[in-house]
């Protein structure tokens, strides 16, 4: 819960210093998400730590090992906060000065994340849809365990009338404005990865209140699990048509005969790419955990 409550706090701090777009994905995965992860994590271990006998030494020095070399490429770097560090003479500037001409979109975040740096923010998709089948590795449910749940709605929030009922009203509305947030993301704050959280916190504030049975009548789990994989292929697949096109990797100026239109529609695609692939991964997470809590009581009661 302290954790919950400083990325609140952090949130709060990004829209002060108008970063509202980190300020979106603090508040839906530091505040949100995350802290539901960390509940969950805690009801199905146990209270203290297994004792195992063998000591892991070799990883203890995988660790050091890399930890060290690390901090050794650290010392390249420029001092934190240098006003001559190249970021600040070179980088900033050209995307500041040169972004409406090249990219033609009035936020800038949008133009570094999605056009500048799409080939880094491809590796961060990659990175998300690695840990969500990490996570539907490790957390395998049986059928049995899903037909125990069918159809059941938490006791404890049966007698939650005024949450339901609010919760319905506001639904419509968190979703509607994570696709806000997804389409215009060019001109405003927000993007893929803002929008997919927000989504998929609106999708497990209904879980939570309305059971996971319920809520996988209409967020099918196979469909769910493609969709984890949808959008990173977007995204690569955007790339692999620049190329067969005759142009580099995620060059979106391939895609139209006006390079600042050919911006616009690449910058689109692999947004949507994102957006999907993080919501996918987020609802697929909270899914799973939420199984095996009920495997996990299942198997204490009987």
């Amino acid at each position: 819960m302290i954790f919950g409550i400083y990325s609140l706090l952090s949130a709060s701090l990004f829209l002060d210093l108008d970063a509202v777009d980190v300020a979106f994905t603090e508040a839906s995965v530091g505040a949100g998400i995350s802290t539901l992860l960390f509940i969950a994590t805690l009801k199905l271990v146990r209270r203290h730590e297994k004792v195992y006998r063998y000591r892991p030494i070799f990883a203890l020095g995988v660790v050091v090992v890399t930890g060290s070399l690390l901090i050794y490429g650290t010392f390249d770097m420029p001092y934190f906060g240098d006003p001559e560090a190249p970021a600040h003479q070179h980088v900033a500037p050209r995307y500041l000065n040169d972004s409406m001409d090249e990219i033609g979109v009035p936020n800038v975040v949008t133009s570094v994340l999605a056009s500048y740096r799409g080939f880094d923010t491809l590796g961060e998709v990659i990175v998300v849809f690695t840990a969500g089948i990490g996570v539907m590795s490790l957390l395998l449910v049986s059928r049995q365990t899903k037909q125990l749940e069918k159809g059941r709605v938490p006791a404890e929030m049966k007698g939650q009338v005024i949450l339901r009922v609010v919760a319905k009203m506001m639904m419509p509305l968190i979703l509607m404005f994570a696709l806000y947030v997804q389409f215009h993301g060019d001109y405003g704050p927000g993007g893929g990865f803002q929008a997919g959280v927000i989504f998929a916190a609106g999708v497990i504030l209904y879980t939570m209140l309305f059971g996971l049975s319920n809520a996988e009548q209409v967020f099918k789990r196979v469909v769910i699990e493609k969709l984890t994989a949808l959008g990173v292929l977007i995204y690569a697949g955007v790339g692999i048509v620049t190329m067969v096109l005759g142009y580099n990797f995620l060059d979106y100026n391939a895609l139209a005969h006006d390079p600042v239109h050919g911006q616009h529609y690449g910058i689109l695609l692999v947004e949507l790419g994102v957006g999907i692939t993080v919501a996918a991964v987020m609802m697929n997470m909270f899914f799973k955990f939420t199984w095996r809590i009920v495997k996990h009581k299942y198997s204490v009661e009987k």
